[in-house]
């Protein structure tokens, strides 16, 4: 094992470069001159990290799995402690593939890596209860999406067979995604189960706030999608014992980074569509493991301004994104340079 001590850390904020509400920081562990990057991190998250990335130096960047353990036991138990290990831990693997002078990708296989990327378009600033978004699905199927995903959200005086209508409706030339963000209650998710008719959804995902098994009850003829809010807190086979969902909507950085979700990977053998708001680390999964990842998501109302962010963005193409073929995780942001 190629030996690359963490000997310091680093810090970039591209506020000067982002909206107004975006994620900005950037942190680098660094071994020597060579640094390896991972971001852009909301301001809570980059508070997380600040105050866990100390743990590291000292440490070996190539060794994945003590890296994870040893951030695992200093990160506190929250929601924020998790994607500060997943933050530190993208970065490593960042800082090892520069230094192996290959894709992160090439890191996590022996097999050839798949270059182009199958992606899906979620776009949850549109609700599909909203007249107007149905004019835009038919736009945006035709880009060459794997499919598409709307929001559909609980409102005041929303009802299950409504909901219904609504996804009849609009999937009459594909199956649609639907996410309702956890928003809806039991009896609202009865009623849609009852009156909704499977073949419309490519998934309904997360339903309920939490992966409580009872919020899922009624829901066990439709296909499901959970994962986004897996931490290093749960246990991922756990949670998709109790769900059985379709699919598997893994946040890589949110779950503990690409160490951690490896490991989920080896323990279950759901299908997995890596949520978009970690796409880098996401498209090296899926390129280094196309039997398991069928599909990232590419988040139409963010990612064009975060993906400029970068000092080589990704670019969809008639539904597909690139791997990076430079050497890291291709999350160096643009006023950096190793």
């Amino acid at each position: 094992m190629r030996h690359l001590v963490i000997d310091s850390f680093d810090f970039a904020d591209l506020t000067d470069h982002a909206g107004p509400g975006d994620d900005t920081v950037f942190v680098a562990v660094r071994s020597g001159s060579a640094a390896g990057w991972y971001g852009p991190l909301a301001e809570p998250v980059a508070r997380a990290v600040r105050g866990l990335a100390p743990v590291l130096v000292g440490a070996n960047a190539t060794d994945h799995e003590g890296l994870q353990d040893r951030l695992a036991q200093a990160a506190p138990r929250s929601r924020s402690g998790s994607w500060a290990v997943g933050a530190l831990d993208c970065a490593a693997w960042d800082l090892h593939a520069q230094a192996e002078g290959c894709p992160a990708a090439g890191l996590l296989t022996d097999e050839p890596l798949r270059h182009r990327i199958t992606a899906y378009s979620s776009w949850l600033t549109h609700d599909l209860s909203h007249p107007a978004t149905a004019d835009l699905i038919a736009e945006v199927s035709a880009e060459g999406w794997a499919f598409t995903k709307w929001g559909l959200r609980d409102r005041p005086g929303a009802s299950g067979g409504a909901f219904a209508d609504v996804l009849h409706a609009a999937a009459t030339a594909e199956p649609v995604a639907v996410d309702a963000v956890g928003t809806w209650p039991p009896a609202l998710a009865a009623e849609f189960a009852a009156a909704a008719d499977p073949a419309a959804l490519v998934w309904l995902e997360d339903p309920a706030p939490t992966h409580d098994p009872r919020a899922y009850q009624h829901l066990r003829a439709l296909p499901l999608a959970v994962g986004e809010r897996l931490t290093l807190a749960d246990d991922a086979s756990a949670v998709l014992a109790r769900v059985r969902p379709a699919a598997l909507t893994l946040d890589v950085v949110g779950c503990g980074g690409l160490t951690a979700a490896r490991r989920i990977l080896a323990r279950t053998t759901t299908p997995v569509f890596p949520h978009g708001r970690s796409l880098q680390p996401g498209l090296h999964l899926a390129a280094a493991r196309p039997d398991r990842v069928l599909a990232v998501e590419y988040r139409q109302q963010w990612e064009p301004g975060r993906q400029q962010l970068y000092a080589r963005p990704v670019e969809p193409d008639r539904g597909h994104l690139t791997l990076p073929t430079v050497p890291g995780l291709g999350a160096v942001p643009r006023s950096a340079s190793c």
